[in-house]
């Protein structure tokens, strides 16, 4: 008798699963519940769109200053992982100044790692190719960092472009002055 009762109560268990399953996923052959809510996947970057710094790079010299070629500006930025925790900082650098002492650095979003959100982003002087005048100055952030704030969207490139500086190299220790 006792294994006709657990095959009763095996047949039973599973008519009752069976019984979940059809009024959980509507039976077979029915349409989905339209009541149900479907999770949006968002398989679009957390950087959507490409980043642009620009700004120039002087050099000064006693009273004189003058444009700075073949300097080279950092930008790090703090950004958050895919679950809300900050994930190490990164940077990445501008091509060298012009003649004119122009820079201009990117960021695509095919250059993220996967998932990071950027939080913030600072520009800081990095390289100064001059001999007579390597030591950066303070002047509108450039030792500390010039947080990339506000921007322009070009909208037929698709990207934030942000200006900082002027920033300023110099020859002389303690001659920079902060505005």
């Amino acid at each position: 008798m006792a294994p006709t009762s657990s095959y009763f109560a095996f047949f039973m268990s599973l008519s009752m699963v069976a019984a979940i399953a059809s009024a959980t996923y509507g039976g077979y052959g029915s349409h989905p519940n339209p009541n149900l809510v479907k999770p949006k996947l968002n398989k679009e970057k957390p950087l959507s769109t490409m980043i642009g710094v620009q700004g120039l790079v002087y050099c000064r010299s006693g009273p004189r200053r003058f444009p700075l070629e073949g300097a080279v500006i950092r930008i790090t930025c703090l950004a958050n992982d895919g679950y809300g925790y900050e994930a190490a900082p990164f940077s990445f650098l501008s091509e060298a100044t012009d003649a004119k002492g122009y820079f201009f650095a990117t960021l695509s979003p095919y250059e993220m790692q996967d998932n990071l959100k950027i939080k913030e982003c600072k520009a800081f002087l990095e390289l100064s190719p001059l001999e007579t005048c390597k030591i950066p100055t303070d002047e509108k952030q450039g030792i500390t960092g010039a947080l990339l704030a506000s921007y322009h969207y070009l909208s037929d490139k698709k990207m934030k472009l942000f200006t900082v500086g002027p920033f300023v190299y110099t020859s002389a220790p303690n001659s920079g002055s902060n505005y």
